[in-house]
């Protein structure tokens, strides 16, 4: 059963809520129609945002556990970017009322720790295409301790009920901490109740259905082609952006997901902060993640995962076939 009373657990829950609401209100007053393709601005202001808040709740209630995230504020300093810088601190002030652009930088940095002992990692968006184009993204943050997830959180503020695309909805908040299993509320009220979260119970790689991306990124869209033809899968793919295909995996709406390596980049490592959320809610929930050679994740290697390449998750059932699926493709 999941304890909320337990300091970590209720500080990853309530942080994970605020930087969802806050790069939500972000996405709706800077994104829209009129934005240029290569314009990024809106990414770049929540993105900073988000790890400024993460950034000063830890200062404030861990102040020794170190964070491991995805920005640092050193091209914020630059005279060209005071705009941004006082975009996102108006952001962040909305939350942290005492903040300044000088405040907002240090808390940013925050996030420039080294793994240690105990630590957490925080991606402040993952998904930045899907939150230019108004669709999914998620704010994954997660705790390790001794090379281990202890505790994983995703916020998906356009996903309602774990699975269905909402912009206008209450969200979704997944969480897995270990031996406690893995559970869904909404985003918006602390009075919601926690579901369960169960994978699948598909056994037959014909009537699996694929979480796929909209965007290529890192992985290889070809190969990915290749592994379904090689399951004989049957079934439509589920595409959608970022972490939140983890969510959808471990409350059983997908039952493969795959993180292939792009010919363009084929020494390219994941970061840890891609995937230790969602990857535990993953196996809380009774699911499998790998990488591409049945290895466990390894988070004892530093700021990215050195010692695997790629990554399979899966409902648990269809692991060993996709695994025998990936070793057929690649000999």
């Amino acid at each position: 059963m999941l304890n909320l009373d337990r300091p970590e657990t209720k500080f990853a829950v309530d942080i994970v809520r605020q930087a969802s609401q806050l790069v939500k209100q972000v996405q709706a007053e800077m994104v829209s129609p009129a934005l240029t393709k290569d314009d990024r601005s809106p990414v770049t202001v929540a993105d900073f945002a988000s790890q400024a808040l993460v950034g000063w709740a830890l200062i404030e209630t861990f102040p020794d556990q170190p964070l491991v995230g995805e920005e640092d504020a050193s091209e914020l300093r630059q005279p060209a970017e005071k705009l941004t810088l006082e975009q996102i601190t108006q952001f962040v002030s909305r939350f942290v009322p005492q903040s300044t652009p000088e405040k907002v930088c240090s808390w940013i940095d925050h996030g420039t720790g080294e793994p240690a002992k105990c630590f957490w990692t925080l991606d402040p968006i993952d998904g930045t295409k899907g939150f230019l184009r108004g669709d999914q993204y998620a704010v994954a943050l997660a705790l390790i301790v001794d090379g281990q997830v202890q505790i994983g959180v995703l916020g998906c503020p356009n996903l309602t009920g774990g699975y269905k695309p909402d912009a206008e909805g209450s969200g979704t908040l997944a969480i897995a901490v270990r031996g406690e299993g893995a559970w869904l509320t909404s985003l918006e009220a602390d009075a919601d109740p926690y579901q369960e979260l169960h994978i699948s119970d598909i056994a037959v790689p014909a009537q699996a259905r694929l979480l796929r991306s909209f965007e290529s990124g890192h992985t290889n869209i070809s190969q990915i082609d290749y592994f379904a033809q090689e399951l004989e899968v049957e079934v439509e793919p589920v595409r959608m952006d970022s972490q939140a295909k983890y969510v959808l995996l471990a409350i059983g709406k997908g039952d493969l997901y795959l993180r292939l390596l792009s010919s363009k980049q084929p020494d390219y490592r994941e970061k840890i902060w891609d995937q230790a959320a969602g990857s535990l809610i993953v196996e809380e929930a009774g699911g499998q993640v790998s990488d591409l050679y049945g290895k466990a994740l390894d988070f004892t290697a530093g700021r990215m995962l050195l010692n695997n390449r790629g990554i399979l998750a899966s409902n648990g059932h269809l692991h060993s076939q996709a695994l025998q699926a990936l070793r057929a493709i690649h000999a």
